[in-house]
C-alpha cells in the first residue's frame, strides 16, 4: 500500500498537468445552476426539457473503465452520480478527467438529467472543471478513522464521511434556535454580556485567568452566560433578559463536562421559581419537538418520556431515600463514612460539609429517570438563591432531574443586598480555606442591589442537554474539541 507521501506525491504531479495546460486547479468562481438537491429534486423536469445542468461538489468515489467513467459527486445538499462517455464528449477533456481526477477534489460538471440502464439519476456530462485539487486522500469511506483522537483531531473528515454525524450537528443548530425562538416568542429579550470580567460570578467554578495588556489588569473568562450583568439589567427595567454564549471553566473533563462551551441562561422579572418550573417545562418539550421531532427518548439505561408529568424531587428527603442518611443532622464525618460505604470517591481539596453533600446528591441523582425537577436545595449550596419563606435552611432552587443527571440550574434569584454580602462574604472564607470554586465577592454588582431589583426566578442550561437528549457523550457533540497539540 502506497504512503501518504507517495499519494500526495503523486496528486501533485497531477496538479502539475493541470497548470501545464494552463487550468488553474484553485479558481475563485463556480458556475453551478443547481445544487445537488435541487437536481435530484427537479430530475424529471429537467430530463424532459434536456437543459444544462451545472453542479458542483467533490467527488467520493470514481469508478469505470476504457471510455466508461462513474463518479459520485457530493455538495452538502445531496449526493448525485455523474456519467462521462469518451465518444460522447471531447474526447482530450475525457481523458484528462480520468488522468487527473481523484477521489476528494471538487469539480464542476455540466451536462444533462440521463437516468442509466440500471435506472440510476444521474448528469450525463459534456463539460467540467476543476474546482480544488486535493493533495491528501480522504479515508476509505467503508472504515474511515478508526482512531479515536485522530478522529476527533480530523473532525472535518469524520464529518464529511457520516451522514449521521453531519446530521447530528444539524440538529444542534436547530436546538438553539428553538431555544432562542422559544424564548422571543416568551417576551424575552436576547442580550450580550461581558466574557472577560474583573471577578467570576454565576457558578461554583474555577475560572480560566488572562491578562488585559491594555487596562494592565488580570481578568478571568466568565464562567457563566452573564448572571451577575442580567440581574444587573433587572435593576436596569428589563422584565425578560437571555443570553446564549460561550462560557469557560477550568475543571477537569468527562463524558458530561468540557471547559469550552455554549450555555444558555434567563432572567424572568416578577417571576418565582415555581413559575420558572412551568416555563422550563414548556421550553424543554418544545426544544426537543423542534429538535429530535419526539419527546420520547432512551438516554443510557433510562427510557424518558418528557411529554409525561414531571415530577419533584426534594434534595433531602431523596438523599434519605437512596442513601440512607439524614443530611440535615448528620456532620462531614458521617457523610464521608457514608461515601465510603458507598464506593464514591471524591477530591479532599478544598473540601467542607458542602462539597461533601454534593457528592452524596451526585451518587443518588444517578437512581433517578426523571423528567422532574430537584427542589428543597439546602442554602449553603445555593450563594445566589432566594430562601424559602417557609424553611429558611432551603432555598426556592430548581434543577431538572432527567436519565440521572442534573441539565440545568434555576432558583428565586436573591435579590436582598444585605443576605447576598453576607453569601458572598461565607463563600470568600470558603476561598481562603482552599475552595478553588467557591464563588468570588462581587461588592459592585451587591451596590447595583441596593437600588433594588425586582423578584425574579433565573434559569440556566448548557449543551449537556442536548448531548443528554442526543444520547452521546458531551465530546461527540462538539464540533472541534479541545486536544492537545502532537508532540
Amino acid at each position: 500500500m502506497a504512503s501518504i507521501e507517495e499519494l500526495r506525491n503523486d496528486r501533485l504531479k497531477k496538479r502539475k498537468i493541470l497548470e501545464e495546460k494552463g487550468i488553474n486547479p484553485y479558481p475563485a468562481q463556480c458556475n453551478r445552476t443547481h445544487t445537488i438537491a435541487e437536481f435530484r429534486s427537479d430530475f424529471d423536469t429537467l430530463a424532459h426539457s434536456h437543459e444544462t445542468v451545472v453542479i458542483a461538489g467533490r467527488v467520493m468515489s470514481k469508478r469505470g473503465q476504457g471510455g466508461l467513467a462513474f463518479c459520485d459527486v457530493f455538495d452538502g445538499t445531496g449526493k448525485a452520480q455523474i456519467l462521462l462517455k469518451s465518444d460522447e464528449m471531447d474526447a482530450a477533456l475525457y481523458t484528462l478527467f480520468n488522468d487527473t481526477v481523484d477521489v476528494g477534489d471538487f469539480v464542476e460538471v455540466s451536462g444533462s438529467a440521463y437516468v442509466t440502464k440500471r435506472g440510476e439519476q444521474s448528469l450525463f456530462v459534456q463539460q467540467w472543471n476543476m474546482l480544488t485539487k486535493s493533495l491528501r486522500p480522504i479515508p476509505d469511506s467503508w472504515f474511515g478513522i478508526e482512531d479515536t483522537e485522530e478522529r476527533l483531531r480530523k473532525r472535518y473528515l469524520d464529518i464529511l464521511q457520516s451522514d449521521e454525524l453531519r446530521d447530528l450537528f444539524v440538529k444542534k443548530a436547530r436546538f438553539w434556535q428553538s431555544a432562542r425562538t422559544f424564548l422571543i416568542q416568551e417576551g424575552f429579550l436576547e442580550v450580550e454580556t461581558p466574557v472577560l470580567e474583573n471577578t467570576t460570578g454565576g457558578a461554583d467554578a474555577r475560572p480560566f485567568e488572562t491578562h488585559h495588556n491594555a487596562l494592565d489588569i488580570d481578568v478571568y473568562l466568565r464562567i457563566s452566560a452573564g448572571e451577575l450583568w442580567q440581574k444587573r439589567l433587572m435593576v436596569a427595567g428589563y422584565p425578560k433578559t437571555f443570553e446564549i454564549g460561550r462560557i469557560f471553566r477550568n475543571e477537569g473533563m468527562s463524558a458530561e463536562h468540557l471547559q469550552d462551551y455554549t450555555q444558555l441562561e434567563f432572567y424572568w422579572g416578577y417571576a418565582d421559581y415555581q413559575k420558572g418550573m412551568d416555563l422550563v417545562e414548556r421550553m424543554y418539550r418544545h426544544i426537543a419537538k423542534e429538535t429530535f421531532g419526539t419527546l420520547q427518548f432512551t438516554i443510557g439505561r433510562f427510557d424518558i418520556d418528557l411529554g409525561a408529568s414531571w415530577e419533584r424531587y426534594d434534595y433531602t428527603e431523596t438523599i434519605k431515600k437512596y442513601a440512607d442518611i439524614d443530611i440535615a443532622s448528620a456532620d462531614i464525618k458521617e457523610i464521608e463514612k457514608k461515601l465510603t460505604s458507598l464506593t464514591v470517591e471524591y477530591d479532599t481539596k478544598g473540601w467542607n460539609k458542602s462539597r461533601a453533600i454534593d457528592a452524596l446528591w451526585k451518587y443518588c441523582r444517578k437512581q433517578i429517570a426523571g423528567p422532574g425537577f430537584l427542589v428543597g436545595v439546602p442554602k449553603e449550596l445555593s450563594p445566589l438563591a432566594k430562601s424559602n419563606p417557609n424553611n429558611p435552611t432551603i432555598t426556592e432552587r430548581f434543577q431538572p432531574i432527567i436519565a440521572g443527571s442534573e441539565l440545568g440550574n434555576g432558583y428565586s434569584e436573591l435579590n436582598d443586598p444585605v443576605d447576598q454580602a453576607e453569601r458572598f462574604a461565607a463563600q470568600a472564607k470558603l476561598r481562603q480555606e482552599g475552595d478553588e470554586e467557591a464563588q468570588m465577592e462581587d461588592t459592585e454588582f451587591v451596590e447595583a442591589l441596593e437600588y433594588g431589583m425586582p423578584p425574579t426566578c433565573g434559569f440556566g442550561m448548557s449543551e449537556r442537554v442536548f448531548a443528554f437528549l442526543a444520547n452521546k457523550s458531551i465530546r461527540d457533540t462538539q464540533l472541534f474539541p479541545l486536544l492537545k497539540p502532537r508532540e
